[in-house]
């Protein structure tokens, strides 16, 4: 089969003919119709994460059809057109991931590739409102944006949330959900244009963090937050405590502008504020943000396709951060 190959984080990411997966009981082999970049990749590409091995097919989010099943007993799901959940061994927690927990691209391989080999515990009907490229799309930032939001950010109707950094695929997704549950959504970006394309999604105002004055035009445009969405940190995080509403809820994903400046304490435990961390989210996770998706008919945002064999120049598109929304692969 053919398959996007990394062979070192000093070479470009390759295509060329690889073995196709042989499963076992309890695995399924998906042969795919779409695959989606996340910030991972690239961070992968240029030997930046965690456990890095060479070679390696990247790639966590795909969607495609069941081609065959390494037990009988799961022949139903012969032709079965799904979705994959990323992670898996997250174990018997719902707060917390175990030790074993692991997410596909790395360290096993992933879906930048004509198929790829999963458990069948970690395969989900796909959407039926949803083309292959949308469905490929869900998986990592949906789950991870909805954990976020609706496990650890206890978001709920009515509720004013702020999203930083919208433009990305975390960011677009965690707009989409808020307002389908009827929330009220501000978002930043330094990007006008990023801006421009929340509201039309949704979103009641934003403001480029470019601005000297951002954390005030927030103050002035919504009074105060109830859920703060972020995957960031750096600098600015030190403004977000300020924004929130007495018992609010910071939530923190990720870290691409560094990590957490000094925080007065007493502003945070006067409020009852918290600040909570998330990554990923459970299998339970995954049906609720699944289910979710059906109830509404959410149809993500795709910024761009790019044909398989073209990979290198879709993770090139990432690494500048222009793309609104995510970044998909036609396999």
């Amino acid at each position: 089969m053919k398959a996007i190959v990394l062979e070192a984080a000093d070479k470009p990411l390759v295509l060329k003919e690889v073995e196709k997966p042989t499963v076992k009981p309890g695995e399924v082999l998906v042969k795919l119709k779409a695959a989606a970049l996340n910030r991972r990749d690239y961070w992968i590409t240029i030997g930046k994460y965690a456990g890095i091995k060479y070679p390696i097919v990247l790639g966590s989010d795909g969607a495609g059809i069941v081609y065959a099943v390494g037990d009988e007993k799961d022949n139903y799901l012969l032709d079965n057109e799904v979705i994959i959940n990323p992670g898996y061994g997250w174990g018997d927690d719902e707060h917390f991931q175990s030790d074993d927990f692991k997410i596909l691209g790395l360290p096993d391989n992933g879906t930048f590739a004509e198929y790829v080999k999963v458990r069948a515990d970690q395969i989900f009907p796909k959407p039926a409102h949803l083309t292959w490229e949308q469905a490929a799309a869900i998986p990592l930032a949906g789950l991870t944006s909805y954990r976020a939001l609706f496990v650890k950010g206890k978001a709920k109707k009515g509720d004013k949330v702020l999203i930083t950094g919208v433009g990305s695929g975390t960011g677009a997704f965690a707009l989409q959900w808020a307002v389908a549950a009827g929330c009220k959504v501000f978002v930043t970006s330094g990007s006008g244009d990023k801006i421009n394309a929340a509201r039309q999604l949704g979103a009641s105002a934003g403001v480029n963090y470019h601005a000297q004055d951002w954390a005030g035009q927030l103050q002035h445009l919504a009074g105060g937050f109830d859920v703060i969405i972020d995957s960031a940190l750096g600098d600015g995080f030190a403004k977000l405590p300020d924004l929130c509403n007495p018992g609010g809820r910071i939530v923190l994903f990720g870290g691409t502008a560094g990590n957490i400046p000094p925080l007065n304490g007493r502003k945070i435990f006067w409020r009852q504020l918290q600040i909570i961390g998330t990554m990923m989210g459970s299998p339970a996770d995954f049906k609720a943000m699944v289910d979710f998706l059906n109830l509404h008919q959410v149809a993500p945002v795709i910024d761009a396709v790019f044909a398989l064999a073209d990979a290198e120049k879709a993770v090139a598109k990432m690494e500048h951060s222009t793309q609104f929304g995510k970044i998909v692969l036609s396999c």
